[in-house]
């Protein structure tokens, strides 16, 4: 399950069922539960949702059922300020609540299942041709949705699995876990979603409880942690044969719903005394409750333990700049939604990749790097990034209508002035600009 890109700041709703239906009329539900996705958050990633033991034949046609009487939906008005969308219409203009999504599974998007043969079916929600908002009051959207539909999709995503850990073999590089996708509870008991084995190798990253792995010596570690433990896995999805192959694993009290509150959003603001301003911020619960809310204030500490996506390296708060996507674990210290505040002393801060998207205003030259002309940063409008104190001092600090992006030795080819591109990577630690950013990848738009 996944999501293309829109202006949506958070767009969750209940999935109620995900129906196939065979060539001769035989129908077959494939979703054990009512499950609760913000389809927002999965612009450059999938999620395993279930895996389905499947009858055998040719499957031609499908449904998904969405229920809205629960939405959470936000969208971004012209100041990049998040704005609750308070009415839902379908393409006849009238009120929903639930909407049945045909999906055509026709020519080369036919499943056909047989024995010893795994299949893997993404369903990808186009957010953006989907809707028509109106930002007038009440704000409003008019749904008429479009899912793209692949079978064994060969487009190289991010993919993601979670739910709590079956068992480890150390011998074969992989272990294995209870598939509980989103934002269901992770619980010894149900384990209707299936199961996955995840491959690892030496290049595989982990964190457990804070502390970061590299290859066997983290698998080891989580071998030792009791069955059931949370796991969240991100890797490639492989065919021939279907198999799962993590660059990334997460376990223990570095996985959200164990015991520290968790935000996860974008630095849009840090002060001198070491306070991010954390907005399109999700809050998760020590209690399990689930809360999106745009504006968070964080104070981080000395002793907030501080690691980076897909690196093993040693840093500190320090790192952490205005554009960084991030998730905290801390305690919040003030519950008012129009003032969350969170303490991370003794915490957990994980610096996560970022995506920019823009114009090319110079190419480097010498020693000059790559110049952007920032549209948007993890999807969120510039206009809400303050860059003060980014720089060795105020006249170098970032400046989104001249942002400068490191790209090291990175291939340009085929980009030139004035090209939309989308950048991915890390925001140079604050008050060390320029560069602003360093790149890991440069993809022209």
């Amino acid at each position: 399950m996944t999501d293309a890109e829109g202006d949506f700041v958070n767009y969750t709703v209940d999935v109620l069922s995900i129906r196939l239906t065979r060539a001769d009329g035989t129908e077959l539900e494939t979703l054990p539960m009512n499950t609760r996705i913000d389809f927002a958050q999965y612009t450059e990633m999938t999620e395993f949702l279930t895996a389905a033991t499947v009858p055998r034949g040719i499957y031609v046609r499908g449904s998904v059922i969405l229920d809205y009487s629960n939405a959470d939906i936000q969208v971004e008005d012209a100041a990049g300020v998040a704005q609750p969308v308070t009415q839902y219409l379908d393409a006849n203009g009238d009120p929903i609540t639930t909407l049945e999504v045909s999906i055509n599974l026709d020519g080369r998007r036919q499943l056909p299942i047989a024995p010893g043969i795994p299949k893997n079916l993404m369903l990808d929600f186009d957010l953006e041709q989907s809707h028509v908002v109106s930002l007038n009051d009440p704000i409003t959207i008019t749904v008429d949705p479009v899912f793209v539909v692949e079978v064994d999709p060969q487009t190289p995503r991010i993919h993601r699995t979670r739910g709590p850990l079956r068992s480890v073999d150390v011998a074969n590089n992989a272990f294995d876990l209870y598939i509980r996708p989103f934002y269901h509870r992770i619980r010894i008991g149900q384990r209707i979603f299936g199961s996955l084995r995840v491959l690892t190798n030496d290049e595989t990253i982990f964190e457990i409880d804070g502390a970061g792995y590299q290859g066997n010596d983290g698998l080891v570690v989580l071998d030792g942690k009791a069955q059931f433990t949370a796991v969240i896995a991100r890797g490639d999805l492989k065919f021939n044969p279907l198999r799962f192959e993590a660059k990334e694993v997460y376990a223990g009290s570095s996985v959200p719903g164990g015991d520290m509150d968790v935000v996860r959003g974008t630095v849009t603001a840090r002060t001198v005394d070491d306070k991010v301003i954390v907005q399109g911020a999700t809050l998760f619960r020590t209690d399990g409750v689930i809360v999106f809310n745009d504006y968070v204030t964080i104070q981080l500490d000395a002793s907030t333990t501080v690691n980076k996506q897909l690196n093993t390296g040693t840093f500190n708060i320090d790192d952490i700049s205005v554009g960084q996507r991030i998730s905290v674990f801390g305690t919040i210290t003030n519950d008012q939604v129009s003032d969350l505040q969170m303490s991370a002393a003794n915490g957990y801060a994980r610096m996560r990749i970022s995506s920019l998207r823009g114009e090319v205003v110079a190419l480097p030259v010498g020693d000059a790097d790559l110049s952007m002309r920032l549209n948007s940063v993890n999807g969120r409008n510039v206009s809400i990034y303050d860059f003060t104190g980014t720089g060795v001092d105020a006249g170098n600090d970032a400046d989104p209508i001249n942002y400068e992006v490191d790209t090291g030795s990175l291939s340009l080819t085929g980009i030139a002035a004035d090209d939309p591109v989308a950048v991915r990577g890390f925001p140079t630690p604050f008050g060390t600009a320029p560069a602003d950013f360093t790149a890991e990848s440069v993809i022209s738009n």
